[in-house]
């Protein structure tokens, strides 16, 4: 597995907090799956925090399954994406999938209140709307860096894998 940095601007040099996150990256047709806040016309990979005591694929299968409603058989860790903001590091943990079902989805309050539904997008448009991330380094710096964590996550799979080509 692959580990990459990315270290914001407002880094203090050290952390006191880490969260980890777990992510799906899932393709079916040249399009792909993407958590999308309807409110915010905000975009993002499936995942979100890992729980007490859970194991990483338990944790990409539950919060992409409670994101989307797509039940998904997650490959093994193919990209680690560390990020340092202040005095936080955020370790996002990257996974390829296949979907195997279909379940309820489980949003939220936050979520439901920012209209998250699943959207499918080809594949070249979501890598253009991430690789805008500097368009938001003045006004919005969460999605900056969500963005261009994304990016870098899409980028580096994809070089790496035959996922561009299903």
């Amino acid at each position: 597995m692959k580990i990459k940095e990315i270290i914001g601007d407002n880094y203090f040099g050290n952390w006191a907090n880490t969260r980890t996150a777990c992510r799906a990256i899932i393709i079916r047709e040249g399009e792909i799956l993407l958590s999308y806040e309807t409110k915010t016309d905000q975009w993002m990979l499936p995942g979100g925090g890992l729980e007490p005591g859970e194991k990483e694929k338990a944790c990409v299968i539950r919060e992409t399954s409670e994101e989307t409603g797509f039940v998904i058989e997650p490959s093994e860790c193919l990209l680690e994406i560390d990020e340092y903001y202040e005095d936080w590091r955020f370790i996002n943990r990257y996974f390829t999938g296949t979907i195997i079902g279909t379940c309820e989805k489980e949003l939220t309050d936050r979520e439901k209140e920012v209209g998250m539904e699943p959207r499918w997008l080809p594949l070249e448009k979501i890598m253009a709307v991430f690789s805008r991330h500097n368009d938001y380094a003045e006004s919005d710096e969460m999605r900056r860096g969500m963005y261009l964590r994304e990016y870098t996550a899409l980028k580096e799979i994809m070089d790496r894998t035959d996922l561009n080509r299903k």
